[in-house]
């Protein structure tokens, strides 16, 4: 007689799943893209305020400043 293939320890029950609840579910939260855009949107005009304000700066102390190339005739 051919012995038989050791089997793996048994897992734990609370480690154990049933079939149907492969993943977990999935919560519903209320007004989530409304927070998303109260967050995003305030943020973006911020920092493109502290951007352009700092652009007038450095043009300002002639740091940088855009030179027009019209090249292009």
């Amino acid at each position: 007689m051919a012995a038989a293939d050791p089997q793996p320890p048994a897992a734990p029950p609370q480690a154990r799943r049933p079939a149907c609840d492969a993943r977990p579910r999935l919560t519903h939260t209320p007004f989530g893209l409304l927070r998303v855009f109260s967050v995003v949107i305030p943020f973006l005009y911020v920092g493109t305020q502290i951007s352009k304000n700092f652009a007038a700066l450095l043009e300002e102390h002639d740091i940088f400043v855009p030179e027009d190339d019209d090249d292009d005739d």
